[in-house]
């Protein structure tokens, strides 16, 4: 989409498309484009349509009363913050007593309209005219910009003296690694492609975005899930944040004080509860026991298992397997709890027999540590009956294991 086209939505003519366009429905957008194209210009209609395909999609990420007012581009729509994410920093900035931040990097405004709405100021910056003019709009409509001053320009020339907080969230899709960081420099625009491991390779690097942390009190780096600890910069707190259970992001946190023993957090919404820690050593490895935990994603790339193993008085099944087990179950909202009933040697003949002859129709498969694929297996499994079970595929002592169970809640108090 060009500039001129989205600026063309702003219009009354565009507004009202796009309020016509507003239970748009995919199965349909032929005849409507049609229909629509004997009244309006071809280049609006289509740039109108697209803006409500996109806005469907944000719903996910925004909640449908925003993404029905909001505008977005498609990576826009891919990268930006979904909006749980984004307020659960935005109160943690709100905690430390942000009161000014700039928002490098800043995107169609996800982050910002999060932050201004905890009532800090923001100045958003990124260098793509497009997604600055799309921001912008966003802010006026969601009735944020008084507190929002969109930027376009590189995040480098920005000074940071007078702002309380920085934010980055670098680009960290692209083709190749030096196309990566030819198509959106330093300037915060958004490369498309393939996702990008390498911290250094993000645009802009991860090395300049710690460096603009240092200027000022506090500061928040979004990074990849999968980042390596050993690249955590010194000083730095390391949150990995999951919503609904799915993993979504890393922030590199400065100014939390992480020096004091707790390096590393996860945090788990909607709940919004959070584990720190990172210093206890590995629990032991035993034979399974009755029940069986499952820690939750952010848990796990926290490094903070043997946290939540020391909450359960549990140990693991495998030294490298995050799986815990008990004799006791216990209320946590760090893992997920199952009783098992069967640990067996992994054979697909013995599953079938014992699920045929337990009438299980319903297969829940989990796997760690197994080559197996889980619906690979569902599809070979073709169980039938009314009961449910849960397969976890894993490795117990070093040897390929099938454990068999329900999923177990803890009792009240």
């Amino acid at each position: 989409m060009e500039i001129e086209s989205f600026r063309a939505l702003l219009t009354d003519e565009g507004q009202a498309l796009l309020a016509e366009l507003a239970d748009h429905s995919p199965g349909q957008e032929l005849a409507v484009a049609t229909r629509l194209r004997r009244d309006h210009d071809a280049e609006l209609v289509s740039a109108a349509i697209g803006q409500a395909r996109l806005r469907q999609r944000a719903a996910a990420k925004f909640g449908a009363a925003d993404a029905a007012r909001m505008y977005f581009t498609p990576d826009g729509v891919e990268q930006a913050t979904r909006t749980s994410v984004a307020a659960w920093r935005a109160e943690r900035f709100k905690a430390l007593g942000v009161r000014r931040l700039a928002d490098l990097c800043s995107g169609v405004g996800g982050d910002a309209i999060a932050l201004a709405r905890a009532g800090i100021e923001v100045l958003a910056v990124d260098r793509s005219p497009l997604t600055c003019a799309v921001a912008e709009a966003n802010a006026a409509a969601l009735g944020l910009d008084g507190l929002i001053e969109q930027h376009c320009g590189d995040v480098a020339d920005v000074p940071l003296n007078g702002f309380d907080a920085v934010f980055v969230d670098p680009a960290r899709r692209g083709g190749t690694r030096g196309a990566a960081r030819s198509a959106s420099g330093r300037g915060g625009g958004r490369a498309t492609g393939g996702r990008i491991f390498d911290p250094e390779a993000y645009s802009p690097p991860l090395s300049w975005a710690v460096g603009a942390a240092r200027q000022t009190r506090f500061a928040a780096l979004k990074v990849a899930p999968g980042i390596p600890h050993e690249a955590v910069p010194e000083g730095a707190e390391a949150e990995w944040v999951s919503d609904g259970g799915d993993v979504k992001e890393a922030v590199l946190w400065f100014g939390t004080g992480p020096a004091q023993g707790q390096p590393h957090r996860a945090t788990l919404l909607p709940a919004g509860v959070t584990l720190t820690g990172g210093r206890l050593p590995d629990p032991e490895a035993v034979p399974v026991r009755r029940y069986l935990y499952e820690p939750d994603g952010a848990v796990i790339r926290a490094h903070l298992v043997a946290e939540v193993a020391e909450q359960l008085d549990a140990a693991l099944i495998d030294p490298t397997i995050a799986y815990l087990t008990a004799d006791e179950l216990r209320p946590t909202p760090f893992a997920t709890g199952y009783e098992i009933t069967d640990v067996l040697p992994f054979g697909l003949k013995k599953l079938k027999a014992l699920l045929r002859e337990r009438r299980v129709g319903t297969v829940v498969v989990k796997k760690r540590g197994s080559a197996i694929e889980p619906e690979e297996l569902r599809r070979k499994l073709k169980p039938e009956g009314p009961n449910s079970c849960t397969v976890f595929l894993t490795r117990v002592a070093g040897a390929p294991t099938m454990l068999l169970g329900q999923p177990a809640t803890p009792p009240a108090g």
